[in-house]
């Protein structure tokens, strides 16, 4: 059996001792993400990443380096998530100066705020996907991958 993979780009944001959550109310109650989404077509991950930022949270970010990967495979899980199969990809970010973040304009039916949660007080709310072990894992060790972009490699010259 063979899955169509949509790939997701986001935004882990930490900044004294604090995450970025963005904070939704629905059928599952109240929860958390990172401010995370699926790529458009022509859009890069580093786009998407940025874009996603700005959507969830109305600020501008530098995106880094890849923090972790994240895979959802529905047929693994019980299709708790729906039934697309998702890869996504978590960048570290910093907020860029005179960036503040907020509810945007136009948020996602569900989400209800943009908040700062203490790291010390992540293992308090409701995160999805449960990750809280990864970040706090991340947070202790900034063991990172460089994503490779291929517009940015030197061509080769042939002769």
């Amino acid at each position: 059996m063979s899955f169509h993979i949509r790939v997701r780009a986001g935004a882990l944001i930490i900044q004294d001792a604090s995450i970025l959550l963005i904070e939704f109310n629905d059928k599952n109650g109240l929860h958390y993400n990172l401010p995370a989404g699926g790529t458009e077509p022509g859009e890069t991950v580093i786009e998407a990443v940025k874009r996603e930022a700005k959507e969830e949270a109305s600020i501008d970010v530098e995106v880094g380096s890849l923090a972790f990967v994240y895979e959802y495979a529905p047929h693994l899980n019980n299709n708790k998530y729906g039934n697309t199969h998702s890869l996504g990809l978590m960048f570290e970010c910093n907020i860029k100066v005179g960036c503040i973040p907020r509810m945007p304009a136009k948020p996602d039916p569900n989400q209800t705020g943009v908040k700062w949660i203490p790291l010390t007080e992540l293992d308090k709310v409701l995160l999805y996907p449960n990750m809280k072990e990864h970040i706090l894992a991340y947070v202790k060790n900034r063991r990172n991958l460089e994503i490779i972009e291929e517009h940015h490699l030197e061509e080769y010259i042939i002769t």
